[in-house]
């Protein structure tokens, strides 16, 4: 579209928000109409820009016809407000909250048939051109062995992080099985030769790591490494940015960082 995008950004006091903030006032793509947060807020009613009072946190969504995308990265509870909101007034919708139980994720499949709605666990660019390859390695290279390993800050609290399942599902999927069926999370001890078909997982967590993802494909004689590492925690920002751009206008239906790469590759 010509004009700017009209966006909110819903959880705009967190981390991920803040990030968020930081880029877009300096977007040109994008005309902030809202920083969404929650009622107990501290900052409710602050001004979002130092200096600039025109623009409020709020919890209170716009009207009709304001917007053509929200950008999600709240909570459980929040994005439950968010997809109401998007489902009432036909907007877009891009989130990055996790957390989400089935049911809830089933609502979101079916709202799909009524919005354009992204989901990703996570927005980084590089990450979704990772899950690509891997995709297309793990399926030209069957039977060579695989193994996940990841490493993050020493507060991370969940292990594997979500990025290193979906880069186990999604190898899993190319070899025509599950990473139920397939994963193993912990080796110690006399383990015994290794299952073949298998998917492993090795977890490191110190310092203040952003993210590092490392895949390797091990066959006889040689192997093959795929990685990403994250420096700078403003690439989940930007990604989700360009996510919104790209969903902008687009019709109902369940779209994917994939998609959006597929496209800017013309395949």
């Amino acid at each position: 579209m010509s004009r700017p995008v009209r966006l909110a950004i819903n959880g705009a006091t967190g981390r991920m928000g803040q990030a968020l903030l930081g880029l877009v006032r300096d977007d040109a793509r994008f005309n902030l109409v809202a920083a969404m947060t929650s009622p107990a807020s501290s900052r409710l009613g602050q001004p979002v820009f130092v200096g600039d009072d025109s623009l409020c946190f709020t919890h209170g969504w716009p009207g009709a016809n304001t917007l053509d995308v929200v950008v999600d990265f709240s909570g459980p509870a929040g994005l439950a407000e968010a997809l109401t909101y998007c489902e009432s007034h036909e907007v877009a919708l891009v989130t990055g909250t996790t957390g989400v139980d089935a049911s809830f994720s089933q609502r979101l499949a079916s709202s799909a048939q009524r919005i354009a709605l992204l989901r990703a666990a996570n927005f980084s660019l590089g990450v979704a051109v990772l899950t690509r390859l891997l995709r297309e390695a793990a399926a030209a290279l069957p039977n060579w062995d695989l193994d996940i390993i990841e490493a993050h800050h020493n507060r991370k609290e969940d292990a594997p992080s979500g990025t290193a399942l979906a880069l186990g599902e999604a190898a899993a999927a190319a070899r025509a099985t599950s990473l139920a069926e397939s994963a193993v999370y912990a080796r110690e001890g006399r383990t015994g030769p290794r299952e073949h078909g298998t998917i492993g997982f090795a977890v490191v967590r110190g310092g203040d790591i952003v993210g590092e993802h490392l895949a390797l494909l091990m066959g006889q004689g040689e192997r093959v490494e795929l990685a990403h590492r994250a420096t700078d925690r403003s690439i989940f920002a930007r990604g989700a940015l360009e996510a919104a751009h790209w969903l902008s206008g687009r019709t109902p239906g369940s779209y994917d960082l994939d998609a959006m790469l597929s496209e800017r590759a013309g395949r």
